[in-house]
């Protein structure tokens, strides 16, 4: 099968993923992100968390993943070297923040944090790592004045690169972004305003964005990354994934490890399958999503999300062999077969019961990189 796409993962949380999941977003943010994510200034604290998140997520089968790092250039930069070392698909995004009122020692100046992610893209793209792109990564409006955004808007246009952050993830943070940025019509129109909503966005969660929000979404070409685990876990809400798809615009999935506590794409298959099950327990007139559809949110939609779909997100003539071999009858393996089944039986049987156990080849484009070579 085609491999699966993270549109969202914070790599610099791995360490923590499972735990710390009893405070809502931003209580979350100040309690344990923060002073975790602060630690990697140390570069042995970064390779350690960032060699087995890129390893965990490999043999979980997610071929490309678009991550989130932290402040620090140089320990970002490593996480570029490590995905490269082990053949992963990768969008990485330097953090960049110069608000943060409740942990004073995790945040940059405005003018430090475009020159270090100034440095960042051009240290990332010099290693011409043929897999591996830096991508343009204001944490949320809550943590950008104005004036950094509008530097990471043309940093990003000047370059051609991809945009990363978070949007509308809890109603407390739209409530205070309303505050923070008083002349923008929504949280969508912050980002539009600093020219941060380009065909080239991926913006994480939407829970509680608007349809007018959505039109601009489809008008503007950017994407949604769909984060159940998260959403579900800080409380934060439930994304009308069905809402999104209907107003055409572009949605992936993500894991949002550790807000999400799986760092899986099978497990993003399921929660997205459970989010929508809730919706039609809350409204029995609602179109649930099919597992149909939701494979193709973790592949092609993934890939879709992330302006990649011409190299990957299925197996079309010419595009890259990112892909899984999956043996669903793998000795002691999760799932019991009873007798030739149809594949699309085979399929819904492995994206709801299946785990790393069954997926015994990964390849990137068309490089077999699970099982890991010795010298990993």
């Amino acid at each position: 099968m085609p491999g699966m796409v993270d549109t969202h993962i914070h790599a610099s949380q791995y360490s923590y993923a499972g735990t710390a999941l009893d405070l809502p977003l931003l209580q979350w943010l100040n309690t344990y992100t923060f002073p975790v994510e602060a630690g990697f200034e140390d570069l042995k604290v970064a390779n350690s968390v960032y060699t087995q998140v890129v390893k965990r997520t490999l043999k979980f089968g997610t071929t490309t993943a678009c991550y989130f790092a932290t402040i620090h250039t140089d320990a970002s930069l490593l996480l570029g070297q490590i995905a490269n070392n082990f053949g992963q698909r990768a969008l990485i995004g330097k953090v960049c923040m110069d608000r943060n009122n409740a942990v004073k020692h995790y945040k940059e100046t405005m003018q430090g944090s475009k020159d270090e992610t100034l440095r960042f893209i051009a240290e990332l793209l010099d290693k011409k790592y043929p897999l591996v792109k830096p991508v343009v990564t204001p944490r949320f409006a809550l943590s950008c004045s104005s004036a950094l955004l509008g530097q990471l808007g043309a940093i990003a246009k000047n370059n051609d690169l991809h945009i990363q952050s978070h949007i509308s993830e809890t109603v407390e943070e739209v409530k205070l972004v309303k505050e923070l940025f008083p002349d923008s019509e929504s949280y969508t129109d912050v980002y539009r305003k600093h020219n941060l909503l380009t065909d080239k966005t991926v913006m994480a969660h939407g829970c509680h964005l608007s349809d007018e929000e959505l039109t601009q979404f489809r008008e503007t070409g950017a994407s949604l990354s769909h984060c159940p685990n998260s959403n579900i876990s800080l409380c934060s809400g439930l994304l009308d994934v069905r809402n999104v798809l209907n107003h055409k615009v572009k949605l992936g999935l993500g894991t949002d490890v550790a807000g999400g506590y799986s760092s899986s794409m099978l497990d993003a298959v399921r929660r997205t399958l459970d989010t929508s099950k809730c919706l039609t327990i809350q409204n029995q007139d609602y179109d649930t999503l099919n597992f149909e559809e939701v494979f193709r949110l973790a592949t092609l939609g993934g890939s879709q999300a992330l302006s990649l779909d011409d190299q990957i997100g299925n197996f079309k003539v010419g595009k890259d062999f990112d892909a899984l071999r999956v043996d669903v009858a793998v000795p002691n393996g999760p799932i019991d077969l009873f007798k030739e089944e149809d594949p699309k039986i085979i399929l819904e049987k492995f994206l709801n019961l299946g785990d790393d156990r069954n997926i015994v080849e990964v390849y990137v484009a068309g490089k077999k990189v699970v099982p890991f070579a010795d010298q990993h």
